[in-house]
């Protein structure tokens, strides 16, 4: 079962990392600057008195890499221009940026040192290594949360699977098939647990006013057909390397990637019946043009697929990295599967922006 330790992206700036391979991440963070800026403008005048003269901004999720500063960054210069169009000197802003111990911070620090050096009106920086599926910040002291690309990933693998030793994934495709509906369904019931906590955690930590931003990965229909498209790719490239012998059949079996991709409807219904957001915008975009990019470059896919999964795979299987990328080219190149896969695919990116209840 995957670990949060093992939750973290290809760390430094080689060929296979991170940082050089997720502009995929990076054009949806772009996406979230209209919602960014209209939570800043909601939270700064919230109070309809005097503006703050102290923001707490938190990225959680950040990772590392050119992505690390994208949202604190638009999120700060929505308030200089909030402050500028007032008249009133700009407030002391403090960022702290959260991820899984793991994550490579090195990189994160060198960033923040950047940013506190720029002209902006940045007074405090910090890091806040821990899972956000568990407290991380002082009660009433966040005014915006923002996170990109973070809540799909669980905090475990269903547990409904791995207590009752259940495949999530089969090298038979008929007892597949029979499995899916038992695979969803432990799938969906988990990420409600785990989205229903994050609510519920975050609406402690920020403030009367506060605002939430966030975006996960996703899907545009409203049945589930599998719990993650991205995943799905992972595993039918793993279930070839069983059948050549590669990899071991008993330890495919116990793989189970802690991802999920939800609809917008469900997300509305977590929302609701947790209870402590009110919804201010919910979007929906479909990403299958964004990764036919990376798609129609197999280097590129690759590469992605390597960065966002080496070190689940590697601590669940061993080195097995290059068979992987030779297995996932040759299915590529050979068969046409990986492109039939991405055309039956419906992802999408949920955008969500919520407002703590009063």
């Amino acid at each position: 079962m995957a670990s949060k330790q093992m939750l973290h992206m290809s760390q430094g700036q080689g060929e296979t990392s991170y940082a050089l391979n997720s502009s995929f991440q990076n054009a949806q963070q772009n996406r979230m600057k209209p919602l960014i800026e209209a939570a800043t403008l909601d939270f700064c005048s919230s109070n309809n008195t005097l503006l703050p003269h102290t923001i707490l901004i938190a990225d959680l999720g950040c990772s590392s890499g050119p992505n690390a500063l994208v949202l604190v960054s638009i999120a700060i210069e929505a308030i200089q221009s909030h402050y500028l169009k007032f008249q009133q000197p700009p407030p002391e802003v403090c960022v702290l940026l959260n991820d899984l111990p793991d994550n490579d911070f090195n990189m994160v620090v060198k960033s923040l040192v950047a940013l506190r050096q720029s002209n902006k009106p940045v007074i405090v920086t910090g890091v806040v290594p821990g899972s956000f599926y568990e407290r991380l910040f002082t009660s009433d002291s966040l005014h915006l949360v923002c996170s990109s690309n973070s809540l799909h990933w669980l905090s475990k693998a269903p547990e409904d699977l791995t207590r009752n030793q259940i495949p999530a994934y089969n090298i038979d495709e008929h007892a597949r098939r029979d499995r899916l509906p038992m695979v969803l369904e432990a799938y969906a019931k988990q990420f409600r647990k785990d989205f229903t906590l994050f609510l519920g955690l975050r609406a402690k930590e920020l403030v009367q006013g506060g605002q939430m931003v966030v975006s996960l990965i996703g899907r545009s229909n409203v049945i589930a057909t599998r719990s993650s498209y991205i995943s799905e790719i992972v595993a039918q490239i793993l279930s070839v390397m069983v059948l050549e012998g590669v990899i071991d059949k008993a330890k495919y079996d116990s793989f189970y990637v802690p991802m999920y991709s939800p609809s917008s409807e469900e997300l509305r219904d977590i929302i609701k019946e947790e209870g402590s957001f009110s919804i201010t915008d919910i979007r929906v975009h479909d990403s299958t043009t964004d990764a036919n990019h990376g798609v129609n470059n197999p280097s590129s896919f690759f590469n992605f697929l390597r960065a966002l999964f080496e070190p689940i795979l590697v601590q669940h299987f061993g080195d097995i990295m290059d068979e992987f990328v030779r297995t996932a080219d040759r299915r590529w190149s050979l068969e046409g599967s990986l492109q039939e896969e991405h055309s039956r695919s419906q992802v999408a990116t949920l955008f969500v922006s919520l407002a703590v209840l009063q």
